[in-house]
């Protein structure tokens, strides 16, 4: 499934999207990492959201009205990315390495690039993204608390 952030066109495997829904209110975290933009009610779950623009090192993503959140689920969890808005989907044959320019820390969220007759998407890896440092740091945190 594809989607817009910022200009380019990033996707996730179909198989690790449990659904798409309108931007929520999405209520802040004292002392959560930037990259976690906060918590949201999902038909009375609370799902975190993820600010992926920070995670990529850009600013924080502002909401517009074509603005989405993606449910990822995958073994390790399950998280909401916002997103600037939802592209087609395509079927990806193939998939090259992500490009050495890329920082190690961006590189290492994705399975790889795909070209496409219309330029570039690069493919996330959802199990990546969910257990990326920042996010990772806080589980472990929360984890190592007595009851």
């Amino acid at each position: 499934m594809c989607f817009e952030l910022r200009g380019q066109e990033l996707a996730i495997p179909i198989d690790d999207v449990r659904e798409t829904v309108p931007v929520q209110p999405v209520t802040r975290v004292f002392l959560a990492p930037s990259c976690l933009a906060g918590v949201f009610s999902l038909r009375g779950e609370i799902v975190p959201a993820i600010d992926l623009g920070v995670l990529f090192g850009m600013p924080r993503t502002e909401v517009g009205a074509d603005s989405k959140i993606v449910v990822i689920e995958h073994a390790v969890g399950t998280a909401g990315v916002i997103v600037d808005g939802l592209k087609d989907l395509r079927t990806i044959e193939s998939l090259d390495p992500p490009p050495a320019t890329l920082a190690p820390g961006i590189a290492a969220l994705l399975m790889g690039v795909a070209s496409t007759p219309t330029g570039s998407v690069r493919v996330l890896d959802a199990q990546a993204v969910l257990t990326a440092e920042p996010l990772r740091a806080l589980v472990d945190k929360t984890e190592g608390r007595s009851p």
